[in-house]
């Protein structure tokens, strides 16, 4: 079995997808995110190897607390960049009967290289939910946002809904940053034509990652940036939510508000 580079683990996940979660967050990711709020998972030579099998002898430890719609959620770091570790985990998952999620940006999609599809579509038939963080809709902003472009994380979304794997899009909302009307517009705009789409969460940007910037020697990117007002939040979640509403009229599918929101 192929152990995975981890970070750490949570045994009792609340805002990790669906139900009470055993939450693995492994290290390692290419993305730079301005407001990123665990800078101390981007390095892969950190980390501890750990084996499949110990993640879901833990998990059994406390079955109990998942029973009731929860699971495994794998997050980050960037949990596609382990592939072959995450299709040994998901492996043992389903033979024990574990709800699998994968919380990732997308960033490791690559569509060019055949050998990572023919491992991702394994995958996808082991994952029940893709929780898909969307990090700015706009080509160019992503790339101040976070480093790298979106092209393949949009394209990504598409192979999601060929393989049809449950969906939930988060967006984390930053003041001045990711709050702009009109992008979050073609942000719901974009994912309204897909049918795999679950759920929209609506992330408030906060500052509880600033002290371990300060552990890490290194500058804060956002500076004096104040939290996102929840009010606020919620008008800007129904901004994206109209996107959606608009796309799924024009194309006939069937749309139901309640079901997004619950998130």
């Amino acid at each position: 079995m192929t152990k995975g580079k981890i970070h750490s683990l949570e045994s009792f996940g609340t805002v990790d997808g669906p139900g009470v979660r055993y939450v693995v967050f492994v290290q390692g990711c290419p993305m730079r995110c301005l407001y990123c709020h665990n800078p101390d998972t981007w390095e892969m030579r950190d980390g501890t190897l750990t084996d499949p099998q110990e993640i879901i002898d833990n998990y059994e430890r406390n079955r109990p607390f998942y029973q009731n719609g929860g699971g495994l959620t794998v997050t980050g770091g960037e949990p596609l960049m382990q592939v072959d570790f995450l299709i040994d985990l998901f492996t043992l998952a389903k033979q024990h009967g574990i709800h699998t999620d994968i919380d990732t940006s997308g960033i490791a999609y690559r569509p060019e290289n055949k050998e990572f599809i023919a491992k991702l579509d394994k995958l996808m038939e082991l994952t029940d939910l893709v929780m898909l963080d969307i990090k700015h809709i706009d080509p160019e902003k992503h790339k101040e946002l976070t480093s790298q472009p979106n092209d393949g994380i949009l394209a990504f979304v598409r192979y999601l809904d060929e393989k049809n794997v449950d969906m939930w899009i988060r967006h984390v909302i930053v003041p001045g940053l990711t709050d702009d009307d009109e992008y979050l517009y073609k942000l719901g705009y974009f994912i309204g034509q897909f049918h795999n789409l679950k759920a929209l969460d609506a992330l408030p940007y906060h500052t509880m990652g600033k002290s371990k910037y300060e552990k890490l020697g290194i500058d804060y990117p956002l500076g004096d940036t104040p939290p996102m007002d929840q009010k606020i939040l919620l008008e800007k979640k129904q901004v994206i939510l109209q996107g959606i509403k608009d796309r799924r009229a024009e194309a006939g599918i069937p749309h139901d508000d309640s079901v997004l929101l619950d998130a």
